[in-house]
């Protein structure tokens, strides 16, 4: 078996368009392999499941703090508002990481379940309202995108003028495109607004809450917990339900099952962070030394990122061909450790209310091209559907 001396690129249309085909080129190198993530920046990938979890579990070894990475990214890197150091919790270890996370831990615990899936019901059928009486419709930019949008910057009271624009801005900076950096600046600015009004006039949202939370982060912790959470909380929300809504319409042993109800939607959900986690590849770490790691030597400040779609599609679990499987089990697609997400049941309600409030409308939901058609988004960090374009009866009117 010949092994690929270069690295191997991750980003761009080859690999948006079948990443199955190029773990398995992957995995002929080990437990990891040398990827590009952009033009000329390498980085190891982990694609071995016991290999993620002995690196996301061990704080003593690797760091999340992006300062020790030996590549220095120029700041106009399209990689750099996924992989620049802030002060958030995403790049911190340790108390400073615990600091920063029991804000965000405490304010996501203020998302009461029942409150949220009504709000988010609500929001599905305005959206739905839109489109239904046309008999089509792109699931992605008209329902998928703006769902956990309206959610969270409802929670955070973005002003309703600015919405679009924080979509745009976050979908933006995770394609890490040559826009990703003006994306990340627009986020910036619409968040330090509104922290620097809630320190004059709090109000009852989440960002107040960040503003006043005992910790006392300053103005700066706080813009970058609140755009940290704005942007983990909508972007893999979206592709989520994209991806799930796509496996409904498109796997013959759903046939016809997307208006089954919540348990159908969870399934799907399920095999989707199995198969087709939105977030492929992440979790940014670097070695504190130099290390022997799964058999490969590895050099301190080294970037290693985990493949959670290659490690759970070792590890997932036979299915019958026939058959839909329940239960998570123990797959990666929320991270594992102490980064692992705050934010999964939140995003778990969002979605499948999402997916049973579409069904409830529109009960005769097809794709209007060949699923061969659809096209993926580049970039090496998410697994995200460009478009999802459907048709159905028009209804109402």
């Amino acid at each position: 078996m010949t092994v690929e001396s270069r690295p191997i690129p991750i980003h761009g249309p080859v690999f948006a368009a079948d990443p199955q085909l190029v773990y398995e080129r992957l995995r002929r190198h080990g437990a990891t392999a040398p990827v590009e993530i952009g033009p000329g920046v390498e980085a190891l990938l982990v694609t071995d499941y016991q290999a993620a979890l002995d690196l996301l579990r061990d704080t003593d070894t690797f760091s999340k703090d992006s300062r020790l990475w030996r590549h220095e990214l120029p700041p106009d890197s399209p990689l750099m508002p996924m992989l620049g150091y802030r002060p958030t919790a995403l790049f911190s270890d340790g108390e400073t990481h615990a600091r920063y996370r029991a804000v965000i831990t405490d304010a996501l615990a203020l998302f009461e379940p029942h409150r949220l899936q009504r709000q988010v019901a609500e929001t599905a059928h305005r959206l739905i309202d839109r489109f239904a009486a046309v008999g089509q419709a792109d699931l992605i930019a008209e329902y998928a995108r703006q769902l956990p949008a309206f959610a969270l910057t409802t929670w955070f009271g973005v002003p309703e003028e600015q919405h679009a624009e924080m979509v745009a801005a976050i979908t933006g900076l995770i394609e890490s495109t040559e826009r990703a950096g003006a994306a990340y600046a627009k986020l910036l600015a619409v968040v330090t607004a509104m922290v620097a009004e809630r320190r004059e006039r709090p109000r009852h949202d989440l960002t107040s809450w960040y503003v006043t939370h005992p910790v006392g982060l300053d103005d700066d912790e706080v813009i970058r917990q609140i755009t940290l959470t704005l942007i983990a909380g909508h972007e893999p929300t979206t592709n989520l339900i994209g991806n799930a809504l796509l496996r409904l319409l498109t796997d013959a042993r759903y046939a016809g099952s997307l208006f089954g109800g919540a348990m159908t939607a969870h399934q799907a959900i399920d095999e989707v962070l199995w198969h087709a986690p939105p977030m492929a590849n992440f979790s940014a770490h670097y070695p504190r030394y130099d290390i022997t790691f799964h058999g490969r030597e590895i050099e301190a400040g080294t970037l290693m990122l985990v493949s959670y779609a290659a490690a759970n599609s070792q590890a997932a679990p036979p299915a019958e061909d026939n058959a839909v499987r329940s239960g998570e089990s123990a797959h990666l697609a929320w991270s594992a450790g102490p980064h692992v997400c705050p934010a999964r049941d939140p995003a778990l309600l969002i979605a499948i209310t999402a997916i049973e409030q579409l069904g409830s409308r529109l009960s005769d939901l097809e794709l209007a091209v060949s699923a061969e058609e659809l096209l993926w988004r580049p970039g090496p960090f998410h697994r995200a559907l460009l478009r999802l374009p459907v048709r159905f009866q028009p209804v109402g009117g």
